[in-house]
């Protein structure tokens, strides 16, 4: 908000032409809003484990893996919520080698099911030479991966014999790949991204292998090093969306993407297209530094996909990032854009995950902050600038407070029944005009109200483009005072 500042006046000038426009056409009514149903997490969901991997299973359970800070071992659990992996016991299912190939480093296991038996893709080095890197293979044909016994199989004959790391598989149209990082001879970088289908066996690949990208952009190459290693892939929308991570392990970590069309030849560069900034980096307001190697599942009503990333608290570190053990993993909801690209938004303050209010009666449109009043509109960007937190109202007596993402510890609150985002001053009745009563849907039960703390009988609403706080005597103000989680 305080950036946009200097664009006051035209934007000003711009909303003012809206709501003429509004008011002489007025506004139609359209369906009631069908939102992916909110979720709710807290953050961290694990201290002290990076790279973090999730897996839905067809069991209904959440297997969960990732680097351990002693680079050791490789550790697993499972829950049937992904909340309830955060004390779910922890088994080690494999443990580095006392000598030789994959006696060290020990980093970023991905636990996937493949033609009925589990695999762990992983990346190791030597006892003798712990920077010689690469990717090697765990299977195990028990139905419960924490249970029956993992075989070595070995390493996967990637194209050179150079540092490679990283491995993730993914199908699409019916063939397997296996993408990773590897530094190829020649390129002057630490490590670039590679496609290839997947040979006889998970643990090989076979045919063309593709170069699809190489760390050139300034946010790909900072901290001394040119690196783009960690991807991992979504699809929606008839396309494949494969992020990656970028820079070094410090807070200058972050997370960049590749699209492809879901029917292109996936092996051929020219099918990609790289984003030209990152979209998921270090935020200062947020307090959450470096966040990558990232991995998606889905919710408990597999409604919702959920980024999962590691970060840390903190953006200075002592020495050497690798021998800082703080990264920790989490997990939030991704978006998608109209254009059917996903958004991932902030790294969003630890604690509990936020939530947007869909308008129940234009669901295009969400309530967000703009030079701090508070509006409806369409198509939001910055994406946190609709995402709210709901916590313990500041008030008490059982009223929630609406604060904001990318601003904590600033409040929806309704000053002169006008609401806006503004700082809690601590103040008696800031908390009171920032304290909500949640109640269902005025207008559906599917969806909920919120009622004033301090005006009994008014909620929160909008009206035309901006949000107040009004009485709802009638069908058409009771449909603009409901709003749907998502």
């Amino acid at each position: 908000m305080d950036s946009a500042v200097p664009r006051w006046r035209a934007r000003r000038l711009a909303v003012a032409a809206v709501v003429a426009v509004t008011a002489l056409a007025g506004l139609v009514v359209t369906p009631a809003a069908q939102a992916s149903p909110a979720v709710q997490y807290t953050n961290p969901l694990a201290n002290q484990r990076a790279d973090p991997h999730i897996f839905k299973h067809t069991d209904g359970y959440y297997y969960f893996t990732a680097t351990a800070p002693e680079y050791d071992r490789i550790v697993l659990r499972r829950a049937t919520t992904i909340q309830g992996l955060a004390s779910a016991p922890e088994s080690v299912i494999w443990r580095k080698h006392s000598s030789g190939e994959m006696g060290a480093h020990i980093w970023a296991p991905e636990i996937h099911f493949i033609d009925g038996k589990w695999y762990v893709y992983f990346a190791a080095g030597r006892t003798d030479d712990i920077w010689r890197i690469r990717p090697y293979v765990l299977e195990n044909s028990s139905a419960n991966p924490l249970t029956g016994t993992w075989t070595e199989r070995g390493r996967v004959n990637v194209p050179w014999d150079t540092f490679s790391l990283d491995m993730s598989t993914f199908v699409v149209n019916g063939v397997r790949y296996l993408t990773w990082a590897q530094a190829e001879p020649g390129i002057a970088t630490n490590s670039n991204l590679y496609l290839a289908r997947m040979g006889a066996t998970p643990w090989s690949i076979t045919g063309t292998v593709a170069r699809l990208t190489v760390p050139t952009l300034d946010w790909e190459t900072r901290g001394g090093v040119k690196v783009a290693e960690g991807p991992t892939v979504i699809q929606r929308n008839g396309r494949v969306f494969l992020t990656y991570s970028a820079s070094a392990t410090d807070a200058n970590y972050c997370l960049g993407m590749l699209t492809a069309s879901a029917s292109a030849d996936l092996l051929n560069p020219a099918s990609w297209s790289k984003s030209p900034n990152p979209v998921f980096a270090s935020n200062a307001a947020t307090g959450q530094y470096g966040p990558g190697h990232n991995s998606f599942t889905v919710s408990e009503d597999g409604q919702s996909d959920i980024l999962v990333y590691h970060d840390r608290n903190y953006r200075d570190i002592s020495g050497d990032p690798l021998r800082d053990p703080n990264r920790r993993t989490r997990v939030q909801k991704v978006y998608w854009n109209a254009d059917g690209t996903p958004n991932f938004g902030i790294p969003v303050a630890d604690g509990v995950t936020p939530v947007r209010l869909k308008s129940h009666n234009y669901p295009d449109r969400f309530v967000r902050h703009w030079e701090y009043r508070a509006r409806i509109e369409a198509g939001v960007n910055p994406l946190a600038d609709s995402q709210f937190r709901v916590v313990t109202g500041l008030n008490g007596s059982g009223t929630v407070s609406l604060e904001s993402t990318n601003f904590p510890g600033y409040f929806l609150r309704h000053r002169n029944y006008e609401l806006w985002v503004e700082r809690n001053d601590g103040s008696a009745v800031f908390r009171a005009d920032a304290s909500f009563f949640r109640r269902t849907g005025l207008a559906s039960s599917s969806g909920v109200s919120f009622e004033a703390s301090n005006f009994a009988g008014q909620y929160i609403r909008h009206n035309g483009t901006y949000v107040n706080l009004t009485t709802a005597p009638d069908s058409v103000a009771r449909a603009d005072a409901t709003f749907i989680l998502e």
